[in-house]
Protein backbone atom coordinates (compact mmCIF):
# COMPACT_ATOMS: atom_id res chain seq x y z
CA UNK A 1 0.00 0.00 0.00
CA UNK A 2 0.95 3.69 -0.99
CA UNK A 3 1.99 5.67 2.53
CA UNK A 4 -0.48 8.48 1.12
CA UNK A 5 -3.10 5.79 1.15
CA UNK A 6 -2.18 4.67 4.32
CA UNK A 7 -2.68 8.08 5.10
CA UNK A 8 -6.16 8.21 3.47
CA UNK A 9 -7.70 5.35 5.50
CA UNK A 10 -6.24 6.02 9.09
CA UNK A 11 -8.60 7.28 11.52
CA UNK A 12 -5.63 9.36 13.50
CA UNK A 13 -1.75 9.71 13.41
CA UNK A 14 0.02 6.86 12.48
CA UNK A 15 3.52 5.24 13.47
CA UNK A 16 6.58 4.81 11.18
CA UNK A 17 10.40 4.55 11.71
CA UNK A 18 13.85 4.44 10.24
CA UNK A 19 16.47 2.05 10.26
CA UNK A 20 20.18 1.67 8.81
CA UNK A 21 21.04 -1.27 7.01
CA UNK A 22 23.13 -3.78 9.00
CA UNK A 23 27.28 -3.04 8.68
CA UNK A 24 28.85 -5.31 6.28
CA UNK A 25 29.22 -8.50 7.80
CA UNK A 26 26.49 -8.44 9.96
CA UNK A 27 23.27 -10.55 9.56
CA UNK A 28 19.51 -9.39 9.10
CA UNK A 29 18.82 -10.73 12.30
CA UNK A 30 20.93 -8.30 13.99
CA UNK A 31 18.48 -5.94 12.59
CA UNK A 32 15.29 -7.67 12.95
CA UNK A 33 16.19 -7.83 17.03
CA UNK A 34 16.41 -4.25 17.34
CA UNK A 35 13.13 -3.49 16.01
CA UNK A 36 11.27 -6.33 17.26
CA UNK A 37 9.28 -4.40 19.92
CA UNK A 38 8.68 -1.79 17.70
CA UNK A 39 6.66 -4.14 15.25
CA UNK A 40 4.25 -5.16 17.97
CA UNK A 41 2.90 -1.78 17.76
CA UNK A 42 2.00 -2.13 13.99
CA UNK A 43 4.05 0.51 12.60
CA UNK A 44 2.33 1.69 9.03
CA UNK A 45 5.55 1.36 6.83
CA UNK A 46 9.81 1.18 7.92
CA UNK A 47 12.02 3.42 5.92
CA UNK A 48 15.84 2.15 4.88
CA UNK A 49 18.42 4.39 4.85
CA UNK A 50 20.72 4.14 1.80
CA UNK A 51 24.71 4.67 2.42
CA UNK A 52 27.03 5.29 -0.52
CA UNK A 53 30.38 4.44 -0.72
CA UNK A 54 33.26 6.48 1.16
CA UNK A 55 36.40 7.70 0.54
CA UNK A 56 39.12 6.43 3.36
CA UNK A 57 43.18 6.85 3.50
CA UNK A 58 45.18 3.76 5.14
CA UNK A 59 49.10 3.84 5.72
CA UNK A 60 50.96 1.04 4.47
CA UNK A 61 54.08 -0.78 5.79
CA UNK A 62 56.09 1.07 3.41
CA UNK A 63 54.92 4.44 4.74
CA UNK A 64 52.80 5.13 1.83
CA UNK A 65 49.02 6.30 1.92
CA UNK A 66 46.56 4.22 0.05
CA UNK A 67 43.33 5.69 -0.74
CA UNK A 68 40.72 3.10 -0.53
CA UNK A 69 36.67 3.27 -1.77
CA UNK A 70 34.48 1.16 0.60
CA UNK A 71 30.39 0.44 1.36
CA UNK A 72 30.19 0.22 4.92
CA UNK A 73 26.24 0.05 5.06
CA UNK A 74 25.26 -1.73 1.56
CA UNK A 75 22.28 -3.78 1.46
CA UNK A 76 19.21 -0.94 1.07
CA UNK A 77 17.34 -3.08 -1.34
CA UNK A 78 17.90 -6.23 -0.09
CA UNK A 79 17.00 -5.56 3.22
CA UNK A 80 13.89 -3.45 2.04
CA UNK A 81 12.68 -6.51 0.62
CA UNK A 82 13.49 -8.62 3.19
CA UNK A 83 11.51 -6.54 5.84
CA UNK A 84 8.90 -6.38 3.47
CA UNK A 85 8.69 -10.26 3.12
CA UNK A 86 8.79 -11.28 6.54
CA UNK A 87 6.91 -8.91 8.37
CA UNK A 88 4.45 -7.49 5.26
CA UNK A 89 4.98 -3.90 6.67
CA UNK A 90 5.31 -1.84 3.61
CA UNK A 91 8.81 -0.51 3.35
CA UNK A 92 10.69 3.46 1.83
CA UNK A 93 13.78 2.70 0.60
CA UNK A 94 15.63 5.89 0.16
CA UNK A 95 16.76 6.40 -3.20
CA UNK A 96 19.68 9.06 -3.17
CA UNK A 97 21.93 11.16 -5.96
CA UNK A 98 25.07 9.98 -4.48
CA UNK A 99 27.26 7.44 -6.18
CA UNK A 100 24.53 6.53 -9.23
CA UNK A 101 24.33 7.62 -12.61
CA UNK A 102 20.91 8.60 -14.29
CA UNK A 103 20.80 4.51 -15.97
CA UNK A 104 21.90 2.92 -12.39
CA UNK A 105 18.73 5.10 -11.17
CA UNK A 106 16.25 3.50 -13.57
CA UNK A 107 17.77 -0.30 -12.74
CA UNK A 108 17.62 -0.03 -9.14
CA UNK A 109 14.05 1.33 -9.28
CA UNK A 110 12.92 -1.97 -11.80
CA UNK A 111 14.26 -4.01 -9.02
CA UNK A 112 12.43 -2.21 -6.59
CA UNK A 113 9.39 -2.29 -9.17
CA UNK A 114 10.14 -5.99 -9.44
CA UNK A 115 9.81 -6.55 -5.41
CA UNK A 116 6.64 -5.21 -5.17
CA UNK A 117 8.23 -2.01 -3.55
CA UNK A 118 6.38 1.04 -4.59
CA UNK A 119 7.49 3.42 -2.01
CA UNK A 120 10.14 5.65 -2.53
CA UNK A 121 12.18 8.66 -0.18
CA UNK A 122 13.91 10.50 -2.86
CA UNK A 123 16.74 12.71 -1.43
CA UNK A 124 20.08 14.42 -2.56
CA UNK A 125 22.43 12.41 -0.30
CA UNK A 126 25.18 14.29 1.77
CA UNK A 127 28.83 14.76 0.33
CA UNK A 128 30.95 11.93 0.87
CA UNK A 129 33.74 12.64 3.21
CA UNK A 130 36.55 13.80 1.49
CA UNK A 131 34.03 16.03 -0.32
CA UNK A 132 33.45 19.75 0.72
CA UNK A 133 30.58 20.02 -1.44
CA UNK A 134 28.50 17.18 -3.28
CA UNK A 135 29.99 16.00 -6.59
CA UNK A 136 27.22 13.94 -8.12
CA UNK A 137 28.27 11.81 -11.02
CA UNK A 138 28.83 11.62 -14.59
CA UNK A 139 25.50 11.51 -15.83
CA UNK A 140 24.01 11.63 -12.56
CA UNK A 141 21.35 13.95 -10.61
CA UNK A 142 22.64 17.35 -8.90
CA UNK A 143 19.62 17.51 -7.03
CA UNK A 144 16.71 15.59 -5.64
CA UNK A 145 14.73 17.40 -8.01
CA UNK A 146 16.04 15.18 -10.70
CA UNK A 147 15.42 11.96 -8.91
CA UNK A 148 11.53 13.51 -8.79
CA UNK A 149 11.45 13.65 -12.36
CA UNK A 150 12.73 10.80 -13.40
CA UNK A 151 10.32 8.66 -11.28
CA UNK A 152 7.75 10.94 -12.33
CA UNK A 153 8.76 9.92 -15.89
CA UNK A 154 8.59 5.95 -15.05
CA UNK A 155 5.37 6.51 -13.69
CA UNK A 156 4.51 7.52 -17.09
CA UNK A 157 6.60 4.52 -18.85
CA UNK A 158 9.08 6.76 -19.92
CA UNK A 159 12.28 5.48 -19.67
CA UNK A 160 15.70 6.81 -20.39
CA UNK A 161 15.82 4.52 -23.86
CA UNK A 162 13.39 6.35 -25.45
CA UNK A 163 12.83 3.91 -28.24
CA UNK A 164 12.00 0.78 -25.95
CA UNK A 165 8.52 -0.63 -27.18
CA UNK A 166 5.59 -1.56 -25.22
CA UNK A 167 7.17 -0.34 -21.96
CA UNK A 168 5.38 -0.11 -18.62
CA UNK A 169 4.66 1.95 -16.05
CA UNK A 170 6.18 1.92 -12.60
CA UNK A 171 3.33 2.96 -9.89
CA UNK A 172 5.69 4.47 -7.06
CA UNK A 173 4.74 6.90 -4.29
CA UNK A 174 7.34 9.69 -4.09
CA UNK A 175 8.57 10.76 -0.47
CA UNK A 176 10.67 13.81 -0.33
CA UNK A 177 12.89 15.60 2.47
CA UNK A 178 11.44 18.84 4.07
CA UNK A 179 13.48 21.42 6.58
CA UNK A 180 11.45 23.12 9.59
CA UNK A 181 14.95 24.87 10.14
CA UNK A 182 15.62 25.52 6.45
CA UNK A 183 18.15 22.77 4.09
CA UNK A 184 22.00 24.08 5.02
CA UNK A 185 22.72 24.98 1.84
CA UNK A 186 19.40 27.35 0.91
CA UNK A 187 20.30 31.24 0.85
CA UNK A 188 17.08 31.58 3.01
CA UNK A 189 13.53 30.04 4.15
CA UNK A 190 12.14 31.61 1.22
CA UNK A 191 14.11 29.72 -1.03
CA UNK A 192 13.96 26.53 0.46
CA UNK A 193 10.33 26.26 0.22
CA UNK A 194 10.39 27.85 -3.62
CA UNK A 195 12.94 24.22 -4.28
CA UNK A 196 10.25 22.07 -2.02
CA UNK A 197 7.29 23.05 -4.23
CA UNK A 198 9.19 22.49 -7.41
CA UNK A 199 9.82 19.00 -6.32
CA UNK A 200 5.96 18.72 -5.42
CA UNK A 201 4.82 20.15 -8.96
CA UNK A 202 7.45 17.60 -10.41
CA UNK A 203 5.80 14.63 -8.69
CA UNK A 204 6.20 14.51 -5.09
CA UNK A 205 3.19 13.04 -2.99
CA UNK A 206 4.34 13.62 0.37
CA UNK A 207 6.98 14.90 3.03
CA UNK A 208 9.27 14.31 5.88
CA UNK A 209 10.62 16.51 7.85
CA UNK A 210 14.27 16.60 9.53
CA UNK A 211 13.96 16.17 12.77
CA UNK A 212 13.52 19.15 15.06
CA UNK A 213 13.14 19.28 18.79
CA UNK A 214 10.41 22.35 19.13
CA UNK A 215 6.81 21.53 17.69
CA UNK A 216 6.21 25.17 16.89
CA UNK A 217 9.35 24.62 14.49
CA UNK A 218 7.33 22.13 12.15
CA UNK A 219 3.44 23.81 12.77
CA UNK A 220 5.14 26.85 11.55
CA UNK A 221 6.98 24.94 8.75
CA UNK A 222 3.32 23.21 7.73
CA UNK A 223 1.60 26.66 7.80
CA UNK A 224 4.57 27.99 4.97
CA UNK A 225 3.85 24.97 3.15
CA UNK A 226 0.42 25.69 3.15
CA UNK A 227 0.63 29.49 2.00
CA UNK A 228 2.99 28.31 -0.91
CA UNK A 229 0.52 26.20 -2.58
CA UNK A 230 1.87 22.41 -1.02
CA UNK A 231 -0.89 20.77 -0.25
CA UNK A 232 0.47 17.20 0.24
CA UNK A 233 0.92 15.51 3.56
CA UNK A 234 3.65 16.46 5.90
CA UNK A 235 5.00 13.77 8.28
CA UNK A 236 6.99 14.90 10.86
CA UNK A 237 10.69 12.95 11.73
CA UNK A 238 11.44 13.02 15.12
CA UNK A 239 14.75 11.53 17.40
CA UNK A 240 14.98 11.37 20.84
CA UNK A 241 18.17 12.91 22.89
CA UNK A 242 20.70 10.19 23.98
CA UNK A 243 23.82 11.73 24.99
CA UNK A 244 25.27 15.15 25.89
CA UNK A 245 27.48 15.22 23.28
CA UNK A 246 24.75 15.02 21.01
CA UNK A 247 23.76 18.67 21.97
CA UNK A 248 26.88 19.14 20.22
CA UNK A 249 26.82 16.67 17.29
CA UNK A 250 23.01 16.87 15.98
CA UNK A 251 23.30 20.98 15.32
CA UNK A 252 26.71 20.34 13.81
CA UNK A 253 25.54 17.62 11.68
CA UNK A 254 21.96 18.26 10.55
CA UNK A 255 22.29 22.45 11.16
CA UNK A 256 18.94 22.04 13.65
CA UNK A 257 18.89 24.51 16.86
CA UNK A 258 17.79 22.54 20.28
CA UNK A 259 15.01 24.44 22.41
CA UNK A 260 17.22 26.39 25.34
CA UNK A 261 15.03 24.47 27.96
CA UNK A 262 15.86 21.06 26.47
CA UNK A 263 19.86 21.95 26.77
CA UNK A 264 19.45 23.65 30.29
CA UNK A 265 17.67 20.14 31.34
CA UNK A 266 20.55 17.66 29.69
CA UNK A 267 23.47 19.27 30.94
CA UNK A 268 21.88 19.35 34.28
CA UNK A 269 22.05 15.46 33.98
CA UNK A 270 24.56 13.87 35.75
CA UNK A 271 25.66 11.17 32.95
CA UNK A 272 24.10 9.69 29.47
CA UNK A 273 21.27 7.22 31.25
CA UNK A 274 19.82 10.41 32.84
CA UNK A 275 20.01 12.20 29.26
CA UNK A 276 18.34 9.37 27.43
CA UNK A 277 15.60 9.59 30.02
CA UNK A 278 14.99 13.17 29.69
CA UNK A 279 15.18 12.29 25.67
CA UNK A 280 12.45 9.66 26.26
CA UNK A 281 10.36 12.28 28.49
CA UNK A 282 11.03 14.95 25.91
CA UNK A 283 10.08 12.51 22.57
CA UNK A 284 6.73 11.25 24.75
CA UNK A 285 5.62 14.82 25.17
CA UNK A 286 6.42 16.25 21.82
CA UNK A 287 4.73 13.23 20.07
CA UNK A 288 1.57 13.61 22.14
CA UNK A 289 1.36 17.24 20.89
CA UNK A 290 1.68 16.62 17.65
CA UNK A 291 -0.99 13.47 17.69
CA UNK A 292 -3.44 15.65 19.10
CA UNK A 293 -3.15 18.16 16.34
CA UNK A 294 -3.22 15.92 14.15
CA UNK A 295 -0.37 15.08 12.04
CA UNK A 296 -0.27 12.50 9.94
CA UNK A 297 2.48 9.79 10.59
CA UNK A 298 4.57 10.18 13.85
CA UNK A 299 8.30 9.01 12.05
CA UNK A 300 10.84 8.89 14.01
CA UNK A 301 14.98 8.11 13.59
CA UNK A 302 16.36 5.09 15.50
CA UNK A 303 19.89 5.74 14.57
CA UNK A 304 20.14 1.95 14.59
CA UNK A 305 18.91 1.46 18.49
CA UNK A 306 15.42 1.83 19.28
CA UNK A 307 14.80 1.07 22.91
CA UNK A 308 14.33 4.52 23.65
CA UNK A 309 12.13 4.79 20.64
CA UNK A 310 10.16 1.60 21.80
CA UNK A 311 9.38 3.91 25.32
CA UNK A 312 8.22 6.32 23.10
CA UNK A 313 5.97 5.04 21.09
CA UNK A 314 4.37 2.83 24.40
CA UNK A 315 3.37 5.67 26.02
CA UNK A 316 1.63 7.32 22.83
CA UNK A 317 0.31 4.67 20.51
Amino acid sequence: MKITEHIQQAKGSLFSFEVLPPLKGEYFQHLEANISKLLEYKPAFIDVTYHQQEVEFRELDNGTIEKKTVRKRPGTVGMSAAIQFKTGIDVVPHIICGGFNKEDTENALIDLHFLGIDNLLLVRGDPVNNQKYFIPENTGHSHALGLVKQVADLKKARYLDQELENSHPMNFCIGIAGYPEKHSEAANHQIDLKNLKDKVDAGADYIVTQMFFDNQKYFDFVKDCRDMGINIPIIPGLKALATKRQLMTLPQTFHIDLPEELVKETLKCKNNAAVRELGIEWGIAQSRELKAKGAPVLHYYTMGKSDNIERIVEAVF
